[in-house]
């Protein structure tokens, strides 16, 4: 496996991103293009097109809700963990002070980096993004939903 980095951290599942959805998206284009195009079967079609992009809604939603709100719950659980490890005591003061984006960019930080970070992220009040762009040695995370 490659070396994770800012560049290439983000993951895709082949089947639902580049099968399922362009599916649907060619789908919804053929039912609109009907609609058009079909003027004696337009309700047909429309009925066909608000069908595919429910289900286009839908998929999307239910992976991201479901993935997304259990790996959310895994990364502010991981950081307590670690701020526990670090530094020896209870993180829910220093927890409350972050955003989520701040504590989910934290985890691609070896521990030396996580504190210089941790300090800025809670008096500098940087961003997410800026963290992750701020580490100089990133700690893969290939476990990503």
């Amino acid at each position: 496996m490659k070396e994770q980095n800012y560049k290439n951290h983000r993951k895709f599942y082949p089947p639902h991103h580049f099968i399922y959805l362009p599916i649907l998206i060619v789908l919804e284009i053929y039912g609109i293009y009907k609609i058009w195009d079909n003027r004696e079967n337009e309700l047909t079609w429309i009925l066909f097109s608000i069908v595919i992009f429910l289900l286009f809604y839908l998929a999307f939603m239910t992976r991201q809700h479901y993935a997304l709100g259990l790996q959310n719950r895994m990364v502010i659980l991981e950081f307590k963990q670690r701020y526990f490890e670090i530094f020896g005591k209870r993180s829910d003061e220093v927890a409350e002070k972050l955003r989520f984006d701040q504590i989910a960019a934290l985890r691609f930080a070896y521990d030396d980096e996580f504190r210089e970070l941790l300090n800025k992220a809670i008096t500098e009040n940087i961003s997410g993004d800026e963290i992750k762009r701020s580490i100089k040695n990133w700690k893969a995370d290939h476990q990503r939903i």
